[in-house]
């Protein structure tokens, strides 16, 4: 007879709160548990519950339980719960993140795959070191195939679960012609040379353990007679093998995650692997948790509706018993300053009765916030970046202004230390020095030292070669100063001192978003009208404390607001190419387009009462105005649980509704718009809403005709400006 069927319900206190659906995930402690829980069902009382229904009824000791976290943060909140529902302290359990507990099954068995117990775990930065140093010895040119690009390459490989050997020639780069796969293995040679594991191995060595160790993997499986696993929707590939290893034992695996919030799939994380479950745990249950806490009807109406266009996902409907509240609201605006005012002035509102810490702005790319910051200062509302520095505290942007600190100010010294060998010149810290103690010993500025340090025997001559070329480059630019606008200085400076080349070298995950910000930042200078007044500017924004306590507006990207939840989100940007992002949609198509999705679905989700979406008509970029198309998404939501504001020009969110290829193309909002569709095109009559074939591209729509480019939706290559010639019209 099953266990739980005898239990008394009446001592059981903990579990007199569950709804029924809970109530069946935590009672169901044998065989395979896939717990699919939406945003704000209750899913960390489920697995804190299920932990103590497993002690409370003795099945199992603390240390034969396994509960695996994504963050440290999560582990110490599970088994503070736990403690308070047990009434007691709760120890020996194994509790914590996938990394953490790696460890201390590699600390235990070192020695069976080729370290010894004292092992270190590197961190990036090491990682990197090693890998330069491995560039090196092969005689690779480092700038051509820098090691950053090599340890996202080796990481990926990592996260896959696969060793040197195992790499398919269809995973390989042609990073160094090809070489990545034998410095892959010469990689990990040198690592255990000097015993040491980077963050990939403590998941992928377990994995090597247990394949070649039997005896030691039947252990594992004995010892842990239940495990569960939190999030399991943000796992990637290896750590995926690591638990089915793991669960092939007693079989009594419980994993809760939610497919429409995986939203990770950037750094590794696999979708599939919730997918899957049936089918790689043979007999699995899977119960849904739909009844939301959170959020008013409206939004989870609106959410649910969105998220069904996704063919990737297992299925389930969000619910609640709250009363209605607001429809979310979508609005239109002219460009990215009328929108940010508009959000600014709606925060102003929300606060006269609302806490400030209940406000929430999520922006799908990190240099969206710098609107938001400046408007937000303008008004004195403090705020918070949730997830990241603030805009003008970010690495790139404080590179680049130091550069015009010392164009406006030679003598900045402090400024000129902090950009005199980024990019790397050879100007190394002996360098450095010799100009500091000049300075000091001729009470003379940095700068000043550094043109009189290159008339000397002091540094080496191939310093005195690149600190000459950038103190003329310095000159050149400095002279540009008064006779050019800051926007085309600044450009000129990142350019001619190679500093854009640098990121778009970089082959780092973070690196685009790089060189977004710096681009970011070239639109904001055309708002001043000299260096001298944005600099200003920069040093009473820089002046605000950073105070991330007290009640604050919380500013984020989406990605950051997993897990979080507000009383009101205003979501801006909602624009073709922007959301969902035209880079992720170029590179991996359908696979990106649904995890953009589901990305707006975590967004819409994050709210209690209200919603407030929003998107541009043309946003600057590259120094040029763009016109932007509302985000397929707004015509994904339901008509009953939104409202559009009166100035947002009569939207239509039914444009291209009979098209066969609705889905891909539903961006169009404006009437104004709309009535561009009858104008031929002069060369070859193609219209608005013109379907057309592409050589490459395939399929895709007509959605704008500027003289002989036009504008085309294509069905999984996104957005492309495509010249007429190179087109055919399809006729059907």
């Amino acid at each position: 007879m099953d266990k739980t069927s005898v239990i008394d319900h009446n001592n059981l206190s903990y579990l007199q709160s569950l709804n029924r659906e809970q109530l069946d995930a935590v009672q169901s402690i044998n065989g395979p548990v896939l717990v699919l829980a939406g945003a704000g069902t209750g899913k960390t009382k489920v697995l804190v519950s299920r932990i103590c229904h497993i002690l409370k009824n003795n099945y199992a000791k603390p240390w034969e339980i396994l509960a695996v976290t994504f963050t440290n943060k999560a582990s110490k909140e599970m088994n503070s719960r736990v403690s308070s529902l047990i009434g007691q302290a709760v120890e020996g359990m194994w509790l914590g993140t996938f990394h953490s507990i790696g460890v201390k099954i590699l600390r235990s068995n070192a020695e069976l795959i080729g370290l010894k117990n004292n092992f270190t775990i590197i961190d990036t930065d090491d990682q990197t070191r090693v890998l330069k140093q491995l560039i090196k010895s092969n005689n690779i040119d480092d700038k051509r195939w820098p090691a950053r690009s090599l340890a996202y390459i080796i990481n990926k490989w990592k996260d896959m679960g696969v060793l040197p050997e195992e790499v398919r020639s269809e995973d390989t780069t042609n990073f160094a012609q090809g070489k990545s796969v034998e410095l892959y293995k010469d990689y990990n040679s040198l690592l255990k040379v000097q015993n040491a594991a980077d963050f990939g191995d403590l998941i992928l060595h377990c994995i090597t353990l247990f394949k070649n160790n039997d005896d030691i993997l039947k252990n594992y499986q004995k010892k842990f007679k239940f495990i569960l696993v939190d999030e399991y929707q943000d796992t990637n590939q290896a750590q995926h093998k690591w638990l089915k290893f793991l669960a092939m034992g007693s079989k009594n695996v419980c994993c809760v995650g939610d497919d429409d919030q995986s939203i990770y799939g950037w750094r590794g994380a696999e979708v599939g692997n919730i997918l899957s479950f049936e089918k790689d745990f043979s007999g699995a249950k899977i119960i849904r948790l739909e009844k939301n806490y959170r959020s008013q009807p409206h939004i989870l109406k609106a959410a649910s509706e969105l998220i069904k266009n996704n063919m990737g996902r297992l299925g389930k409907t969000l619910w609640t018993e709250k009363e209605n509240g607001e429809p979310i609201i979508i609005s239109s605006h002219l460009d990215g300053a009328d929108e940010a005012r508009s959000v600014i002035e709606n925060c102003e509102i929300i606060s006269k009765n609302n806490k400030l810490n209940e406000i929430a702005i999520l922006v799908r790319a990190g240099y969206q916030t710098r609107e938001f910051e400046d408007r937000l200062l303008t008004v004195n509302l403090p705020y918070r970046v949730i997830g990241g520095p603030r805009f003008y505290e970010r690495r790139e942007i404080r590179d680049a202004i130091a550069y015009l600190r010392v164009v406006s100010q030679p003598n900045d010294g402090i400024a000129f230390e902090r950009i005199i060998n980024v990019p790397k010149r050879g100007l190394g810290q002996t360098t450095i020095k010799s100009i500091y103690d000049m300075s000091k010993k001729n009470n003379e500025s940095l700068i000043s030292s550094a043109q009189n340090i290159i008339l000397t025997d002091i540094i080496r001559p191939q310093a005195k070669s690149s600190l000459s070329k950038l103190l003329e480059n310095f000159n050149r630019w400095i002279s540009l100063r008064d006779q050019t606008n800051v926007r085309d200085l600044l450009e000129t400076i990142l350019d001619e001192s190679g500093y854009t080349d640098m990121w778009q070298n970089d082959k780092s995950i973070e690196a685009p978003g790089r060189l977004d910000n710096l681009m970011e930042l070239a639109d904001t200078l055309e708002n001043f009208e000299n260096l001298t007044a944005f600099l200003d500017h920069v040093s009473l924004v820089m002046e605000n404390e950073k105070n991330e306590t007290g009640d604050m507006i919380n500013i984020m990207t989406l990605h950051a607001a997993k897990g979080l939840e507000f009383d009101h989100v205003f979501l801006p940007g909602w624009e073709e190419g922007l959301f969902p992002n035209q880079r992720s949609l170029d590179e991996y198509g359908t696979v990106a387009l649904e995890e953009e999705r589901r990305l707006g679905h975590v967004g819409i989700t994050r709210a209690r009462k209200t919603v407030r979406i929003s998107f541009a008509h043309s946003r600057r970029s590259f120094g040029e105005w763009q016109n932007s198309l509302p985000s397929r998404f707004i015509d994904e939501l339901p008509e009953e649980n939104i409202s559009f504001l009166e100035e947002s020009h009569n939207i239509d969110n039914n444009f291209f509704q009979d098209n066969d290829f609705n889905q891909d193309i539903n961006f169009d909002f404006d009437q104004s718009y709309k009535k561009t569709k009858s104008i031929p095109h002069k060369i070859r009559n193609i219209i608005v809403g013109s379907k057309i074939k592409h050589e490459k591209y395939g399929i895709g729509y007509v959605i704008k005709i500027n003289y002989e480019k036009l504008e085309i939706v294509f069905e999984n290559h996104g957005k492309k400006t495509i010249i007429s010639d190179y087109v055919e019209v399809m006729n059907d």
